[in-house]
């Protein structure tokens, strides 16, 4: 069988969408039923457009050419006619759930081509029980089209920039199972900088705490695509703790996983999540982490975590004080973490995606 694959996610920096892709890839490279099959990877020249217009237009050409009998569309959306029979990965529906989050255009060009994907989709994969429901309310899709196929901690490497499945080397997070002792009192946030992250409450919080930690740091990595957008840099600058506070849109992989291994906490105060990776990369660096009390984050990381009942800076400060000082809560974490990062695994993902890519191929091609 011959699988294409919308790879546009593998150009540049990972983010979610390319760190998902390629962890499927990498254990695709040595998983005994995928070598047996052929996968393309379909994806912009480094000069073009890699937006609507080539996915609707340019993908299906590739598709053809390729001779393909699947398109596994990691990302969302898929071509309305692509030719064969699409598989499309949905990792959540935030753009309908709260439209006040997006731009009226974007908004409105994501609602309508993830409904029309899913819709004319031989399957859809999410990545948690909550997304699944989510996709069913607002997208109108049968609970019976969706498999929930959960993700895994995603490593800090970036993703090669290649059309050749044999250049996904293995690679690997350093996991620890006992943090070292000579770890900052380092607040790491990691991820794009969302309104539904809540930024401003987080900074707000922090500077609460500075003011009594005076050796606590707060790094801040993802790039800001608040909407409206925020002043993420005047905020900092007058909190009081700007000195303390290091803001960074992007850091090298090498870097990035630098400040994992330094932490003391990770927070991440989402209230929309498909799932929330990159705590799950703190609990795998040995890092406690803080998180907003939400379905999905209950769902994800279980006991593994300390919550936050509401973004609230008053409760935010206490719970960066109490996960930086607590040793016994500390410890509760990280050993709960243990058995929450069991649950996940980039090979049993990769398998079940394969799986259904396979489930699939005789599927008839909507058109």
């Amino acid at each position: 069988m011959r699988i294409a694959v919308d790879a546009r996610e593998l150009q540049g920096h990972a983010t979610g969408v390319g760190t998902y892709l390629s962890g499927i890839l990498t254990e695709w490279k040595t998983l005994p039923a995928a070598r047996e099959h052929q996968v393309i990877l379909c994806e912009p020249g480094p000069t073009g457009s890699h937006g609507t217009w080539w996915e609707q237009r340019t993908l299906p050409r590739l598709v053809a050419q390729s001779n393909a009998d699947i398109l596994f569309a990691p990302g969302y959306t898929a071509p309305i006619l692509a030719g064969v029979p699409t598989v499309v990965a949905i990792h959540d529906v935030s753009f309908a759930a709260h439209p006040e989050w997006f731009g009226w255009r974007e908004g409105l060009r994501r609602r309508m081509l993830t409904r029309v994907s899913a819709r004319r989709a031989a399957r859809v994969l999410t990545i948690s029980e909550f997304s699944k429901r989510e996709i069913s309310t607002h997208l109108g899709i049968s609970l019976e089209k969706i498999e929930v196929i959960y993700p895994a901690a995603a490593d800090r490497e970036g993703p090669p920039r290649t059309t050749s499945t044999e250049a996904y080397a293995a690679r690997t997070f350093t996991v620890r199972d006992n943090e070292s002792t000579a770890r900052d009192n380092l607040i790491l946030y990691a991820g794009s900088l969302f309104n539904r992250r809540h930024i401003p409450e987080l900074i707000d919080g922090f500077a609460s705490l500075a003011r009594r930690m005076p050796d606590a740091r707060l790094e801040i990595v993802g790039d800001n695509r608040t909407i409206p957008r925020v002043d993420i840099e005047g905020l900092v600058a007058s909190s009081g703790a700007g000195d303390r506070i290091a803001l960074r849109s992007y850091l090298p992989e090498a870097e990035l996983s630098a400040l994992y291994n330094r932490a003391r906490a990770f927070v991440f105060l989402s209230e929309y999540e498909g799932f929330g990776l990159t705590p799950l990369e703190g609990l795998s660096a040995g890092v406690p982490i803080v998180v907003l009390d939400t379905p999905v984050a209950r769902e994800v990381y279980g006991s593994a975590a300390l919550y936050v009942e509401r973004p609230e800076p008053a409760l935010i400060d206490a719970a960066l004080a109490r996960v930086l000082t607590d040793e016994a809560e500390r410890a509760r974490i990280l050993a709960a973490g243990r058995d929450t990062l069991a649950r996940y695994s980039w090979r049993a993902c990769a398998a079940r995606v394969f799986d259904v890519l396979i489930s699939c191929s005789g599927c008839r091609a909507s058109r």
